[in-house]
């Protein structure tokens, strides 16, 4: 017995399910299995009731859950005091949706007092990145909170909010003018695209032509040649409006406010790596930051 059968001990009591064990662990079912019937080995007695509702702790089982719990912390709290003098190493791999304002100061500072980590940044969509996150392609993500973002197995720290404008052509002149006009915007998945659906839909406006562009960048400036519209956060096209290269426009409050969160998988073991990032993130969040520091150009892996 070792704490690694512990810890499979407790996972398959919380799913109630050897399957659900594996996929969470990634184990093969047949390493879960055999770890069970290890313990019940050790213990000579069953630990579980095989049902059609699944696995269930045996009277000796709860006895056990308790006393796992117990070591599997106390295991957490040696190790966290063995290392917390260690600095992170190894590599993270973050990705992010194309404008989070405070980004460049979370990396900026995790970089400068981390510097042994190799931490890789991607872009990508809301859905797209929670999905690379769940699948172990990725250690976390910056999206936008919507239905999407929700599930059992993930958590969140909420980076910050801000609200989004519908962008246009100088040359327009109200949002009447402007709502026949091609859609500009990321591909399905993306957090503004939902938003801005809704209040289409709310509005019973069908678009006459939707343009998926892939960056802000491209975005950005097909919308000031006149080919669109495009559904942004403010903060990143403030200065491009106060420049006087675009309009924007305001939808209602229930269509324009999103918040930005980071999500991660949400395991009992995390690596030093991801928790300092997490750290940084929420040291990041009280501090000021100018409103033109956005987050562009950056090329997917």
């Amino acid at each position: 017995m070792n704490i690694k059968d512990l810890e499979i001990f407790v996972t398959v009591a919380d799913e109630k399910s050897i399957s659900k064990t594996a996929e969470k662990l990634s184990y093969v079912q047949s390493n879960i299995s055999s770890r069970i019937q290890k313990l019940e080995k050790h213990f000579t007695t069953k630990l579980f009731y095989r049902s059609k509702n699944g696995m269930v702790l045996t009277p000796e089982g709860d006895i056990l859950i308790d006393y796992a719990n117990k070591i599997l912390s106390i295991a957490e709290e040696m190790e966290e005091a063995l290392n917390e003098n260690e600095s992170p190493r190894g590599k993270l791999d973050i990705a992010s949706v194309e404008t989070v304002i405070k980004l460049p100061l979370i990396l900026s500072k995790y970089n400068k007092e981390y510097k042994e980590v190799d931490l890789t940044l991607s872009t990508g969509v809301t859905t797209e990145l929670r999905n690379k996150v769940l699948n172990y392609e990725l250690d976390g993500a910056f999206v936008t909170r919507n239905i999407n973002t929700s599930h059992k197995n993930l958590k969140s720290v909420e980076v910050f909010n801000e609200r989004l404008v519908l962008i246009s052509d100088v040359n327009t002149k109200d949002l009447s003018d402007v709502i026949n006009l091609p859609i500009l915007g990321f591909s399905d998945g993306c957090g503004y695209r939902l938003k801005l659906n809704e209040w289409l839909n709310h509005e019973k406006i069908v678009p006459t032509k939707v343009m998926e562009l892939g960056t802000l960048e491209t975005t950005l400036g097909s919308v000031i040649s006149g080919l669109g519209i495009a559904y942004v956060p403010y903060s990143a096209v403030e200065h491009y409006e106060t420049s006087g290269l675009i309009k924007c426009h305001q939808l209602p409050k229930e269509y324009s406010e999103i918040t930005t969160i980071f999500i991660y998988r949400d395991e009992k073991k995390k690596s030093l790596a991801l928790k300092k990032f997490i750290e940084t993130i929420n040291e990041a969040k009280q501090e000021a930051i100018s409103p033109f520091h956005t987050f562009t150009g950056v090329k997917n892996k």
